[in-house]
Parts: C-alpha cells; sequence; structure tokens
C-alpha cells in the first residue's frame, strides 16, 4: 500500500535491525507483503541517502531524491526478479538515474514526506534537522572535499557518477558496471578520462 512507502523515512529510525537474509527471501517477503519492505529501506535507506548527498551536497535535496528513490523502488519490485544482480546494485541504478535527472532538471524535487500527513510527521522532521545539521557540518570540516565536489559537478555526467561510485561509494569497476549497465572497459576507460579532467579542473591531486 502506498501510505507504507510515505512513511518509510520515520520507520528508518524506529524499527529494529532486522536479521540478514538474502536477496531471493527478502524478495520473496516483499513481494508476499508490502509491509515487508520496510526490512529492504531499513538495511539500505543510509547507504542511498548518502550516495545522493554525496552527488549533490544538498541535504534537502538529497532527502527528496532519496524518497523519489525509494518510492520507485517501492512500485516496482514486484517486477524485479533476482538474476544475479543484487537489490543493492538495483536500488543504486534507480538512485543514479534520479540523480541525472534531478541535474538535468535543475529544479528542487517537492518532497514525498510534506505530500502526506501522517502522525509522526514533527519527529520525523526533527530527525531530519539533526541529521541536516550534522552531515552539512561534516561537509563544511572537509573543505577540499567540498571544492573537489564542485569541480566534480562541472564535468559530464558520465564521468560524475562513474568517479563518484567509485571513490565516494568504494565500488569496484564491477560493481559500478552493474550499477550503471555498462562493461567493464567502458568504466575504466571513463573513470580514467574523468579523473585526468578532474584533475586539471582541480590543479592538485
Amino acid at each position: 500500500m502506498l501510505l507504507h512507502a510515505t512513511i518509510l523515512a520515520i520507520l528508518y529510525y524506529c524499527i529494529k535491525e532486522m536479521a540478514t537474509v538474502t536477496d531471493s527471501e527478502l524478495l520473496y517477503r516483499i513481494k508476499a507483503n508490502p509491509s515487508a519492505f520496510e526490512e529492504l529501506f531499513s538495511l539500505y535507506y543510509k547507504p542511498i541517502f548518502g550516495y545522493i548527498f554525496r552527488r549533490t551536497a544538498n541535504f534537502d535535496d538529497a532527502a527528496d531524491i532519496a524518497a523519489d528513490t525509494f518510492l520507485r523502488a517501492f512500485l516496482h519490485i514486484n517486477k524485479f526478479e533476482y538474476r544475479g544482480i543484487a537489490i543493492k546494485v538495483w536500488l543504486y541504478r534507480i538512485a543514479t538515474n534520479e540523480v541525472n535527472l534531478y541535474f538535468r532538471n535543475q529544479q528542487k524535487h517537492n518532497s514525498l514526506f510534506e505530500k502526506a500527513s501522517f502522525e509522526s510527521i514533527e519527529q520525523f522532521q526533527h530527525y531530519k534537522f539533526q541529521d541536516k545539521l550534522e552531515m552539512e557540518a561534516e561537509l563544511s570540516r572537509h573543505q577540499q572535499f567540498a571544492d573537489i565536489l564542485t569541480q566534480l559537478k562541472a564535468l559530464p555526467v558520465k564521468y560524475q557518477e562513474i568517479i563518484s561510485l567509485r571513490y565516494f561509494e568504494g565500488k569496484d569497476n564491477k560493481e559500478i558496471s552493474e550499477i550503471l549497465g555498462r562493461n567493464e572497459g567502458t568504466i575504466k576507460s571513463l573513470l580514467s578520462r574523468g579523473l585526468e579532467k578532474l584533475r586539471k579542473k582541480c590543479n592538485q591531486f
């Protein structure tokens, strides 16, 4: 049910840690009972949000894009079939597409959560405010990273996404290949060219 998707941000803070399950088991649970989607959210919200935040460097936009990412995943999870591609990889694909759409549009998304009405919205807003302070403080403490991020965002998107996945998210070429749907040779080539362009922009490294 769609209402469940709108309250997932709150569930991240209040559900207990789930036992580790395989992708196939998790998919089976979700397809049998959509409310089990909260398990997927609890496992993957933090890394996906972190990836989006490091791509955009804007907390509010990252929160909106993460909401859109998980809503899209919720709406299409029944079509997902485990064929060697992990759920986490699938989520990174969706998040990457949403971030690229954000950059193309260059306009702020309307927050999914602001459209909804539910009892715990004040609690969610409190957590969101605290997270915003912490993450923006972390970013400000690393001015060099912020400067590099500014230069990275000036590169074509095809370089941004590969460099971000490799160096911000710690993904290897195989994982990046799965997320972006490109072969590893192309990933290696784009990464090399992208880094060279970034070096020239930053005049360092």
